[in-house]
């Protein structure tokens, strides 16, 4: 890919990563979303699914440009992918906290609209014990909010000045994670659906696949160092 393509290509992806969002806006405006059977699942869905597949593209970067020299500059949107995986976990959480959880949204806004700010809080003390329940008894939350954090700790940490402030030694590390974040993604989904239900087998797949990709690099990457030629050793001179 030549370097003068990326800002266009680029702009691209920028497209093709909101047009979920852009769908759901468009859904909701038109009325759609509202003759659907649950309206908040589908968003549920629709948000998490994308915040799977825009990790699993981000994590496939890497692999793709090591295939052939030209594909070098697949680099550059390795960034943007993980930031907008995180955008879309971000509105499935979102989605759960303010529209699953019964936080009243008209009420906070209505509150917020006649000055009254601290209606945001009340109605956080309102749902808070029903969100703890239901994070102690389901374990597919638990494993949800585990890989959102994962995914905030690396979307804190993507910006260059943050590479030199930590080390590239320990920003590396760090964003190996993102693996980690992607498994309890795919666990996450799961957990979530019914047990008959196969719908995360392609998912979890394309990561096998991945992870598989990431290990053989590995090893093939220890098998070219060039061997450590041993030293010939002194004899102990007598004294």
């Amino acid at each position: 890919m030549p370097t003068r393509a990326i800002p266009y290509v680029k702009a691209l992806v920028h497209i093709a990563c909101l047009l979920p969002f852009l769908y759901l806006i468009q859904q909701y405006r038109s009325g759609a979303l509202a003759l659907q059977a649950d309206p908040v699942l589908s968003i549920t869905h629709t948000t998490g699914y994308w915040a799977l597949f825009l990790l699993i593209t981000c994590l496939a970067v890497t692999p793709l440009r090591r295939l052939h020299p030209k594909l070098a500059n697949l680099i550059r949107f390795r960034r943007l992918l993980g930031l907008y995986a995180f955008f879309y976990a971000t509105l499935h959480l979102a989605t759960y906290v303010f529209l699953f959880s019964g936080y009243d949204l008209p009420t906070v806004w209505a509150g917020v609209s006649g000055g009254h700010f601290g209606a945001i809080v009340d109605q956080w003390k309102l749902v808070w014990p029903t969100i703890l329940d239901d994070l102690k008894k389901r374990r597919f939350i638990q494993v949800g909010l585990f890989a959102w954090f994962l995914l905030l700790l690396l979307a804190l940490t993507s910006p260059a000045f943050m590479l030199r402030w930590m080390g590239g030694k320990n920003w590396r590390r760090l964003h190996s994670t993102v693996y980690v974040a992607a498994i309890a993604g795919c666990i996450h989904y799961w957990w979530l659906v019914k047990t008959h239900v196969r719908t995360p087998m392609k998912d979890t797949i394309f990561l096998a696949i991945l992870l598989l990709a990431r290990i053989v690099w590995v090893i093939l990457k220890q098998r070219r160092k060039p061997g450590v030629t041993p030293q010939s050793r002194v004899p102990m001179q007598a004294a």
